[in-house]
Order: structure tokens, then sequence, then C-alpha cells
């Protein structure tokens, strides 16, 4: 787009509008981050902000559960769970007498912009509300409330929705506010659960929400390898018992000390039928004699603070809503804020609303096909859950399902003819998730015939011979365990290409697969210079980004990077929750990342940052100098503490330790300052949620790809290539294409999306800025189609 067709946000304005935000329906985490941007931005453009507490009930009963917002009263919200300003359920506002009520409420203090924050419910019942305005208002100035004048001036509502709901349920959407969070409860328990499990030698089965939806379900129980899993919009085939019980008693033969099972709330079978957990756990315990134990997580999975990704999403999506109820006409159709891949758009909000209520018709008739298509992007995750027995290859991927159940044992895999052999290698700084990605690699790879050989140490391990086959089981409870258990090195291949050549001819190494960050596209590139020279170079080669600075080219987002980020927001909640109580005070937090300043940027956003210094935005001391004094004035308005994150790299001079003495020189009299370097703790740890299912999809594409290649001519162009998320869709790109993207020098990007997303930090800090809005405002549509092979999602 050219620089004069852009669209910037300061030439709208919402001077004379009111906007009122209300949360309804079910808690989610993130509502409150939702809420805060709603507010913030609202103000921010010259629009009055209100509160409406107790959802649509506070809207009927009036008074003080409408009260005007300031930009001191979303303060400290970020890191809370459920929602501040309340939710309830509301009998009154069914009844057109009680959405009488509420309007009139509105009225009387000028409200005509509405925000929701809820699931399909609540936004089908803002929806109404709407389109009864006008002859709610007309039946109000015949009861002699209002004024013909107030009538004509708040003659039209704008209603725009956001959804929160843990069941990421709502069609239309990749994913929902509070989804990723509830992701968190659960894995953080069966975690907990595997070591006494383990110790016990027993069997556990899991319930967890989804009384609908069985998203909750499928995903945790990719991302702790679990034996099985029921849901309902798969219910599964008659017999199922025997087989779930014969892939129990396999593992266990295996030498496996636990079984996991985890069953959504609203899992069936074929006939309707509910499959409960106690079910389940008689099931095991009557034909297998397992000491078998149940846990239901109820309530825990909606509790606790939000991770990174719900604040982020609940912040664009708060921005997004006000930019569009700034931009809605009379003619405009309430809209739904959504995310899809890696961008907010507008969408319908009846469509998406219809939509997935016919899931649910769906489901009712028994249409379980025609109800995971409807469900479309809501569940968007290509997903192999390889269970031993039961592999099924279940893509949510758009508006389809591909069920395809293998049922191979473990000897079938063994007997089956190996094709080809596929080697896998960690490359460059350990990053939470490559495990995952190996074993998701592994266990793909071997069920498409493939023999596998793990190379340990990256490229020093690959010339130094390091290499050994690798099976089924050896990567059996890899997908939770943090760092890289292969081991992972930055060495490069060039000074040693004549050596790992020789490795690929001792092993007839067939394809490459390369999970790692920056070094790894640089080994993939000199592989492929050497391919004059060595003719075993000539092979597939595919490389999965992995690095916690999310600074490989051709791909949005890296494998660990959500781990880091959520490691620096649960930090900087701590550490600002360390100045409670205390005199007024501002942290300086540095950040890993290189030159890249992604997570000083995004965590920024998380954690509700002041202010994020990198590489890629120079600064210099007067752009230091205005920022103690914003936070001077904002210290006077009752807020006590700032945060203000440092990438490590964002300037030679301008250290952290300049910037803390600077900071507390400047600061003396109105606050102190305390610094903080968070260094490798951000690379430690447990891969989150969204770090285990990223791993598993991105490396199972990736072996899709490689037995794709290894039936055509090696030789091609396209044979040695990165699989990267690239706005909406997963994307395999030839390395060679990607050398004019990169800055080889600062090791990142030339371009990189996140950069539009630093504006949204500083309008939350109440910095006056200047924030491109040219992929916004277009209103699309649900649309279902069938996915190309090149577009299948990722949810971010």
């Amino acid at each position: 787009m050219a620089q004069t067709d852009k669209k910037f946000f300061e030439n709208l304005t919402g001077a004379g509008k009111a906007i009122a935000v209300l949360t309804s329906g079910g808690d989610a985490q993130g509502m409150n981050a939702a809420v805060r941007a709603v507010v913030r931005m609202g103000i921010y453009v010259g629009a009055k902000v209100y509160f409406v507490h107790e959802g649509y009930q506070g809207m009927v009963d009036g008074g003080d559960n409408i009260k005007e917002a300031t930009w001191e009263s979303v303060s400290s919200m970020l890191q809370m769970g459920g929602t501040v300003i309340g939710s309830a359920r509301c009998k009154d506002f069914r009844t057109r007498e009680g959405r009488l009520k509420a309007a009139h409420n509105l009225v009387q203090r000028g409200i005509t912009n509405l925000c929701v924050i809820g699931g399909d419910g609540s936004l089908t019942g803002a929806n109404l509300f709407r389109e009864e305005w006008s002859g709610l208002l007309a039946e109000l100035v015949q009861q002699g409330l209002i004024d013909e004048e107030a009538s004509q001036k708040y003659s039209a509502l704008h209603i725009v929705g956001m959804v929160g709901s843990i069941d990421n349920d709502f069609c239309g959407t990749d994913m929902t506010i509070g989804t990723d969070s509830a992701l968190h409860r659960i894995i953080e328990v069966v975690d907990a659960i595997m070591t006494t499990a383990q110790s016990h030698q027993r069997t556990f089965v899991l319930e967890v929400m989804g009384r609908h939806c069985g998203y909750l379900a499928l995903v945790s129980a990719l991302a702790c390898g679990a034996d099985w899993v029921l849901i309902p919009e798969m219910p599964p085939e008659d017999g199922w018992e025997e087989k779930m019980c014969q892939k129990l008693s396999a593992t266990r033969s295996r030498g496996s000390r636990l079984n996991i099972i985890i069953v959504a709330e609203g899992a069936i079978d074929r006939h309707g039928k509910a499959i409960t957990s106690s079910i389940v756990k008689d099931l095991v315990v009557q034909r297998l004699g397992f000491d078998t134990r149940v846990t239901i997580l109820g309530h825990v999975q909606r509790g606790g603070t939000p991770s990174a990704f719900d604040r982020i999403l609940a912040s664009r999506m708060g921005v997004e809503a006000v930019l569009a109820l700034l931009e809605t006409t009379a003619n405009t159709a309430a809209c739904v804020v959504s995310l899809c891949g890696n961008q907010s758009v507008r969408l319908p909000l009846m469509e998406c609303v219809q939509m997935t209520q016919e899931v649910q018709k769906a489901m009712d008739g028994k249409r379980f096909e025609e109800a995971v298509r409807l469900r479309g992007r809501c569940v968007s995750y290509a997903l192999f859950v390889t269970c031993g027995v039961a592999n099924y290859f279940l893509s949510f991927d758009c508006s389809f399902l591909y069920n395809t159940v293998f049922l191979l044992t473990k000897a079938e895999f063994d007997k089956k003819i190996h094709n080809f052999n596929v080697a896998v290698l960690n490359v460059g700084a350990p990053a939470a998730g490559m495990n995952a990605a190996v074993r998701s690699a592994v266990r793909v790879g071997i069920s498409e015939g493939h023999k596998m050989f793990a190379v340990s140490d990256g490229f020093e391990g690959f010339y130094k011979g390091q290499i050994k086959e690798i099976k089924w089981a050896d990567v059996g409870g890899w997908t939770g365990q943090g760092g890289s258990l292969l081991g992972t090195k930055r060495t490069l291949p060039a000074k040693h290409i004549d050596k790992i050549a020789e490795q690929m001819r001792k092993y007839n190494i067939n394809a490459l697969l390369m999970i790692g960050g920056f070094e790894a596209i640089l080994g993939i590139m000199e592989l492929l210079a050497a391919r004059g020279t060595y003719e075993e170079l000539c092979v597939p080669m595919v490389m999965v980004p992995a690095t916690v600075s999310n600074n490989v080219p051709g791909s949005d987002l890296s494998i660990g990077a959500d781990t880091a980020l959520n490691a620096i927001t649960d930090t900087c909640d701590r550490i600002k929750q360390s100045a409670s109580g205390t005199k007024r005070r501002v942290f300086i937090i540095e950040t890993m990342g290189g030159y890249c300043g992604y997570l000083a940027s995004v965590g920024g956003l998380a954690a509700g940052a002041d202010a994020a210094y990198i590489f890629e935005e120079p600064f210099d001391i007067r752009d230091l100098q205005s920022n103690v004094e914003h936070l001077t004035e904002k210290m006077k308005t009752g807020i006590q503490r700032g945060l203000v994150l440092r990438n490590e790299n964002s300037n030679e001079n301008y250290t952290t330790d300049f910037i803390y003495q600077l900071y507390s020189e400047e600061g003396r009299g109105v606050f102190d300052c305390r610094k903080n370097v968070l260094g490798h703790m951000q690379q430690g740890g447990a891969p989150s949620p969204f770090d285990r299912n990223f791993g598993t999809k991105i490396a199972a594409k990736a072996m899709q790809w490689i037995t794709k290649k290894l039936n055509e001519s090696y030789r091609k162009e396209d044979s040695a290539c990165l699989l990267g998320m690239r706005r909406r869709a997963m994307v395999f790109q030839p390395v060679v294409q990607l050398k004019d993207e990169t800055d080889f020098v600062h090791r990142i990007p030339k371009e990189q999306w996140w950069l539009k997303l630093r504006p949204l930090m500083k309008i939350l800090a109440k910095y006056k800025t200047s924030y491109d809005i040219s992929d916004s405002g277009q209103l699309e549509h649900v649309v279902l189609r069938r996915p190309k092979e090149s577009e299948a999602m990722a949810a971010i």
C-alpha cells in the first residue's frame, strides 16, 4: 500500500460520543484486559466511556451500575482474572420491558455505542437490542420518559462484540478471549498429576470443560501426550471401549507407568449417550484392573491470571472494537472483532452467531462431520494425536475435519516398510516446545513409513557422527519438557560440510528436518550452497522456526516465543506486586532477544509497560527524558508503579544501567527505581500450551511436506524450505527467497509484523503516537471453504 493510501487512527475522533462496555455471561480470563483497552482507547480518542456493572442486569437496573470510567480506574486490571466490572445472567433483558428500561438508562447518559464482551447468547441479545432500538425510543417518547429531540439525537445504537469464552466455541474467530489461559490451568494440573501417576502406576481420567465444544479437551490432550481423548464433536465409533482398553494395556506393556485420558464434559457416543469421566473410570477398572482416579477440573479452568496470549489478544480486540465504533454508521451491521491467523478482523456478528448455532443443530441431529465443518476456524488446529493404537489425524482447519483412523499397533509400525531415512536435529539456542516438535516429527515420520534418526548437539553432533535411530517409544513424554533433549549448539555447518556429507552418506539420510532459530536458517543456506559439490546434500530440507527471540525471517511466530513471553509477563506481575503498598517506584527490566525487540515490545503490551526500548525503533536522550517526564506526571495522578522494558541490544550506549541511573536521578523526589535483568529464565521452564501445540502441528506439517518431496525431484529450488506462519496462513517458503528479507548483520527480518503493535502499548500508556489502521475497517464475511494445503492455520 502506498504511503498516501495509508489510514491513521488520529484522523478519527470520539469527541461527543459515549461508549459503554460490559461483560456478560460466563467470565473468562482476559476480559479485564479487553475492558481496559476499550476504556483507554475510548478516552484517548476523546469519547466518554462508561462501565456497565453486572452485565445486562446492570444496564436494566441503571443507577450506580452505569458509571463513567477514568484512565486510572482501569489501572492494575490487566493481570486480574475474571471480570472486575462483574457479569450476571439477566432474565429481565430477555423481555421487551427490560430492554426498554435499559434503553432509557443509556439515553439518559447519551450512550449510543455499546461494546459487549461475552458469548453467543450475550451477543445475540445485543443485536436484538440494536434492532429494536428505534422502536424502544419511540415507546420512551410516547411514555414521556424522553423528548423527541433526544430520540432524534440518539436515533442509532452501534454494537461491537468481543468473544469471551474459555471453550473457544464461537465460529468466526480462531481463538476466543480466555481459551489460552484455560489451557494453561489444565496443563498445570495435568503436569502435576503425571508425577503422582508415575509414582503409583495409576490411570487418571481428567474431565475438562466443553459442554458443546471439545477444543480444550483435544488441545490439552495433544499438549500433554494423553493416551485417549473424548470430545462431543467427534463421538467414537461403536466398540471404542475395547479399543481404548487395548491402547492403555499396550502402553503399560511397553513400560509406561501412567495413562492419561481426557474427557470433555459434553462427550457423547454415536447414539447421543453421555460418556462421563466416571463411566470411563469404571470401564478401565472393570476391564483392566488398573488403579484409576478421576479429577474434575471444574471452575479452576476459569480462574487465575490471564496468559500473555490472552492479554495481548484482548488488548488488540479492545482497541479494534473502539475503532469499529468510531467508523460505524447507521447502516453498518453489528460486528464482532475476531482473530484470523495473526490478524484482527471484523465479521458480521449475526453471521457468526448463526453459524455457531448451526453447529449445535448439527450435533443434535447427529450430523457430526457437518458440525465440525461448521466450526470453521473456531478450532483452528491441524493436529496429530499419535496415540499408538489409534492415530487420529484431526484437522479442524477452516471448514472441515480429516478423520483418518490408522489403527496401527506398535508392532505394526515396526513391520512397516521403511521407504526413506529422515534425520531431525535442533540448531541454535534451546527453546521451549522444541521437544514437542521433535516428538511430533518422529511419530509422524514413523507413521508414514520412514526410518527416523536423531542428531545430537546440532551440526556439531552431525559432523561428529552423533546420530542414532529414534523410535516411537523414545519420544514418549517429551511434549511437556523444556529445553532440548536432543541437545543443541550454535555451530554452523560450513567448516564441516565434508564430514556432514560423509555422515549423510554413511546413514543414507534422504531428508533433513531442522528445528531452530537464526543459526538454523544460516545452516540450511550453507548446506544449500554446497549442493553443487556434495551430491549427498541434494535432499529435501525443511526448517521449523524455534527461538525465544522470534527473529526468524519468513515466519511471524517461532516455537518458544510464547513461553518466553509468559515468563516475562509473570515476572513483571510479581515485580510490580512487590511495590504494592510502598512508595512510588519504576522498574527497569532487561529482556532477551538479541537485536530483535519482539519480547520487549509484545511483553510490554502484555505486562502493561510504560515504555519499551528496542533496536528497531532508535531512541536518544530526548526520548528518555520525555519518558521520565511522562512517568512523573503519571505518578502525580495516584498511580504508584511504572514499568519500562529494554531489549538487551537496543542501544550500545544507553545500557540498562545507564537508563536505571538516569531514571533514578531525574525521578528523585517523585519515584525511585529498581532494575532487573531477566536473563536465561526466559529460555527455561515447561513449554506453554501454545508452544506445545504449535510445535506439534508445524513439525507434523513439515514431515508431510518431506514425504511429498521425497517422491519428487530433490534438485528443485523449493526442496530447501522454511515452514512459517505468515499473517493468516502456514506457508512453505524456499530459503533462497528469504535472503532479500533478512538483515544478516543484526540477525533479524527486514520487516517485522509486531512493530505495528507498538503504538498500542504507547496508546494504552497514554503517549501521543501515530497508529496505522490501514488493515482495519474492512467488514469481512464468514466463508466456509476447504482450505488449500498451504493455508492450514495456526491458532495464535
